[in-house]
């Protein structure tokens, strides 16, 4: 929604001051999908919006849901033809968390990436991002296709397409809005951003909102490794990231979550979980870092070089970090059926 627009649009047609704060709350709050269902204004006004003001800045052009009905991607077209996707994922007790997409493609051409290899076209703008969440707002409140009755868009992370700190002023304004109690209302605490490791992102996002989740995108616990299959590594190192976290955990007492995908015998075996149990304990403070390990998603498994690490070797990889005393959860993978799962979305239906 552009709130100059809309604000410029109620100004040149005298409309009164509280006008607008019955609008934002119908359409960030209430979730309404159209101008006719915002009954506070007068059927004229409605049709005039209508016409004049688009609530989203995008089409959908499909919507894809697992077969489990637990996960649900929209492929979004962009005004400017691009496409981009965002996933609706079922968090447990009645709880829906939305993966947001912060660029159009991403940059960082990450070897395991499908959003990677499509290439980089462009930053999304604040509305752009802002809409994502909004849409699911409006599906949530017409009730399509899930599988509780009582539910409620608790969660926003932004682990879609793109590297937000590489699109930050916008990523920036995003969550301002976000945590606006009148527009959206989230709590700070409700809202994750993850990186794949920008040093001075992570700092301006430090000092700018202390009580945002961050998430580190590791995968690797050597930097011959990473850097071999995530290039950002070449520029920022695990030396460079230890350094970065050890002074966010000065400013800030807030748990990082660190995010590993297991490979099937790149990154899997015991003695790399040792090392990542090693590198987490030199950075301080590892009762605030939480791993997550990830079940690798192929795009397209019988051509992939990549291979999701078995049951059994993750399960095997949890228990090692946990005699190091290193917090992890093995995390559940949903919406690989519709490649919406992490490291999957790629702009195509």
């Amino acid at each position: 929604m552009n709130l100059q627009k809309l604000e410029q649009f109620l100004k040149d047609n005298n409309q009164p001051n509280f006008r607008l704060k019955q609008i934002k709350k119908a359409i960030f709050q209430d979730g309404i999908s159209a101008w006719s269902e915002v009954t506070t204004l007068s059927k004229g006004m409605r049709e005039i919006l209508e016409k004049e003001i688009k609530i989203l800045s995008f089409n959908v052009e499909s919507i894809l849901v697992s077969k489990d009905s637990q996960s649900i991607k929209a492929l979004l077209k962009l005004q400017d033809e691009e496409i981009i996707e965002t996933v609706l994922l079922y968090s447990g007790e009645n709880m829906w968390t939305t993966c947001i997409s912060s660029q159009v493609g991403c940059p960082l051409n990450c070897a395991f990436c499908a959003t990677g290899k499509e290439g980089f076209r462009r930053d999304l703008t604040t509305e752009e991002i802002t809409d994502q969440v909004l849409f699911w707002r409006q599906y949530i409140k017409k009730r399509y296709q899930l599988p509780t009755t009582n539910y409620k868009l608790s969660n926003v992370v932004y682990m879609g397409m793109g590297e937000p700190f590489l699109n930050w002023n916008q990523v920036k304004k995003s969550l301002e809005d976000l945590i606006s109690p009148e527009l959206f209302g989230f709590g700070s605490r409700s809202i994750s951003v993850s990186t794949a490791g920008i040093p001075e992102g992570i700092e301006i996002f430090t000092t700018t909102f202390p009580q945002i989740n961050l998430a580190i995108s590791l995968h690797f616990a050597e930097d011959k490794m990473r850097s071999c299959y995530m290039p950002i590594s070449r520029q920022y190192g695990l030396e460079k990231i230890r350094e970065t976290l050890r002074k966010y955990f000065q400013k800030s007492k807030r748990k990082v979550f660190i995010e590993y995908i297991l490979f099937r015998g790149l990154n899997d075996s015991p003695q790399d979980a040792r090392k990542l149990s090693e590198y987490l304990k030199s950075i301080g403070h590892s009762y605030l870092l939480h791993v997550n390990l990830i079940a690798y998603n192929a795009e397209y498994e019988k051509t992939d070089k990549f291979r999701a690490s078995s049951k059994e070797t993750a399960i095997k990889f949890r228990d090692c970090l946990k005699e190091n005393h290193i917090n992890v959860t093995i995390r559940k993978s949903l919406g690989t059926d519709i490649q919406g799962a992490c490291g999957q979305l790629a702009g195509k239906s």
